[in-house]
């Protein structure tokens, strides 16, 4: 987003619409939570519901408001409790301790909310809110939101698999009606690729500068790997198999004693799954999801084949359309907050984008060229680049308008909590 003096006020007002709608879905995903499911902290990964609200809030409190000599702090205590890493900024809460904040309450974060709300959008409504700099900020504090959205989600569903009633965040149906999971594989020529973002359109700091790349000629599995298939992996000893696991990672499972996806379960028999729209038999079509870096490497090993990429997952995705089961669409139509199963065979790449983000064989690591910006802004995703692994393409849990080709998301190779899937890669020539 880039406004000046000289933007028309239809742009102004759907920068504002824009903003409107991105706080309210936020609010709109907290609905079905008690104030008590908002306040829980499951694992030092995880944040409340409440943090995540007011966190956001935070965000464009500090960026934009607190830039403006005539505002005055909500309560100026929230500077400590809810920024999250910008050490520019100021001190911060521990992470792991935020489920011990059982105040404020939720009610006076919902006045927070609405506080800098009213404040943010008459400032934007100013003369001197349309500066290029507010206005980036603001496209930048908005996707933040995003992302938090995301992991409301994520997050709320691991807070609700640790009660032993597994309560459900939200009725939905499920898809059904999953096709030919027969594998195919896409062939994509050698050769030298631009990648990474170069448009007037938002994106990260991370998804630049745009560059080349040499690729070698691969193959990419038409479908994601399914939990049929990954089951197969399980029947034949797959955890139970170092020679299939990098070093660390089987020294991670080995600890933890992992021996299927997150949220699966076997009662009578039957491998069945938690998820937010409460407990289910698992779907042998649907993607498979909630698993690590390291059962993908390990799964891919044992399939005779790779992870792709991240250059030959984008350079791949160019020939399909952004489209797919994101949060929004799945939330507008009353579907279950889920991964749909998979697609009947065509010979092209499916579900590309939404359901599972995609784990990469890619290390999250600058571009070439990439400096990232001054001032507390750029410590949003520089200093994250070291111990983390990229994943692709969005999941059920992501808004529709926040996906690109070229979006990089990143976690620690042992995180599972994530709508985290895979599809293969291999070699060929």
């Amino acid at each position: 987003m880039s406004l000046d003096s000289a933007t028309a006020s239809s742009d102004v007002d759907a920068a504002l619409t824009r903003y409107s709608a991105v706080r309210q879905f936020s609010q709109l995903l907290s609905e079905p939570l008690s104030a008590e499911d908002c306040v829980i902290q499951s694992m030092p990964d995880v944040s409340p519901t409440r943090w995540h609200l007011a966190h956001t809030t935070w965000f464009f409190e500090t960026f934009i408001l607190s830039e403006q000599p005539d505002y005055r702090a909500f309560d100026p205590s929230y500077a400590f409790l809810f920024n999250s890493y910008y050490n520019t900024v100021g001190e911060q809460f521990p992470r792991p301790q935020r489920g011990l904040l059982s105040r404020p309450s939720l009610d006076e974060i919902l006045s927070y909310r609405r506080h800098v709300d009213e404040h943010v959008l008459r400032s934007l409504e100013t003369e001197n809110g349309r500066n290029e700099q507010i206005w980036k900020t603001l496209e930048i504090g908005l996707n933040h939101e995003q992302q938090h959205q995301e992991l409301i989600l994520t997050d709320i569903k691991h807070v609700l698999s640790c009660n032993p009633l597994l309560p459900i965040y939200r009725e939905g149906a499920f898809r059904t009606g999953g096709g030919d999971v027969t594998l195919e594989w896409i062939p994509f020529d050698d050769g030298t690729y631009l990648v990474g973002h170069e448009a007037d359109s938002f994106a990260f700091d991370n998804e630049s500068p745009r560059h080349r790349t040499l690729i070698e000629p691969f193959e990419l599995s038409s479908q994601l790997v399914t939990c049929g298939q990954f089951i197969g992996f399980m029947e034949d000893d797959g955890y139970d198999r170092p020679e299939l696991w990098l070093s660390l990672g089987w020294q991670h499972i080995c600890d933890h004693a992992f021996q299927a996806p997150l949220y699966w379960r076997k009662r009578d028999g039957r491998w069945m799954e938690f998820t937010l729209a409460g407990l289910r038999e698992i779907d042998p079509a649907q993607p498979i999801c909630h698993v690590s870096f390291f059962e993908a490497d390990a799964y891919a090993r044992w399939a005779n084949a790779r992870l792709p990429t991240e250059a030959e997952w984008e350079v791949a995705s160019q020939t399909v359309p952004i489209e797919g089961n994101f949060a929004d669409r799945l939330h507008a139509t009353g579907s279950a907050i889920h991964p749909s199963p998979i697609l009947a065979s065509t010979g092209v790449l499916q579900q590309m984008f939404g359901d599972v983000w995609e784990w990469t064989a890619s290390p999250y690591v600058a571009y070439p060229g990439y400096q990232p910006p001054d001032g507390a802004l750029g410590e949003y995703n520089g200093k994250f680049m070291c111990n983390q692994i990229v994943l692709r393409g969005g999941s059920c849990a992501t808004s529709s308008d926040h996906m690109r080709r070229t979006y990089r998301n990143f976690f620690p190779p042992e995180a599972r909590w994530q709508f985290s899937g895979f599809r293969l890669a291999r070699d060929c020539g």
